[in-house]
């Protein structure tokens, strides 16, 4: 008699969960109210949590996470207008003050971080970037499905070398998203899509006429 190999139930459909991405859209944060209640404590840890729960190879965890909550957001944002007029210095005054209030757009602002680790067991860095863009992504969608809006942004201050020192990270390091979370004043509208159909093919090792 051999041993069967244990089999498994696929998992359950869940309609609910299909329809939310199908119809998924990102919440701009222009139109977040800053002043809004945002995640709670417990929330915070929950949607990090629920964050981190992506394809990893190794288990390396190669990110990891900066959060702005209220007074913290006005205070790294003279980091952001700072840094903008040094590179700026022919703008007006009243773009500085624009640009350093960028964080106070969501009650919420997080900083994802990839952070890639040398793998004596070889793991591409590569690998690891993705693994980055996939929590900023999963981040959106378990805050949307709190109830909040989330948009993923990067916008000029993420690859701005002063702001990167403002926010600690090393030379290995980049800021693979800042993420708003919070309230929405008005739903988001729908765009163009891709053709995904002409942007699929199926393999085959026969040449094309």
């Amino acid at each position: 008699m051999t041993d069967q190999p244990e089999i498994y139930p696929m998992p359950a459909p869940k309609p609910n969960l299909t329809e939310f991405l199908r119809r998924r859209r990102s919440n701009l944060a222009k139109v977040m109210d800053g002043d809004g209640q945002g995640p709670s404590a417990a929330q915070l840890k929950e949607l990090l949590t629920i964050a981190g729960r992506v394809p990893d190879h190794r288990k390396l965890s190669p990110w990891r996470f900066i959060t702005f909550q209220g007074q913290a957001r006005a205070d790294f944002g003279q980091h952001i207008a700072t840094a903008f007029m040094a590179a700026y210095p022919e703008m007006p005054h009243d773009r500085s003050i624009f640009e350093g209030q960028r964080l106070m757009r969501a009650p919420l602002v997080v900083a994802v971080i990839s952070s890639p680790v040398e793998c004596p067991r070889g793991t591409p860095e590569w690998e690891q970037v993705l693994s980055a863009g996939a929590v900023c992504f999963n981040l959106c969608i378990a805050a949307q499905s709190m109830g909040f809006g989330a948009q993923w942004l990067t916008e000029w201050y993420a690859y701005d070398t002063s702001v990167q020192k403002a926010l600690g990270l090393s030379k290995t390091e980049k800021v693979a998203g800042f993420i708003y979370i919070g309230p929405v004043t008005q739903a988001p509208s729908e765009r163009a899509r891709p053709d995904i159909g002409a942007l699929t093919h199926a393999w085959t090792d026969k040449p094309s006429a």
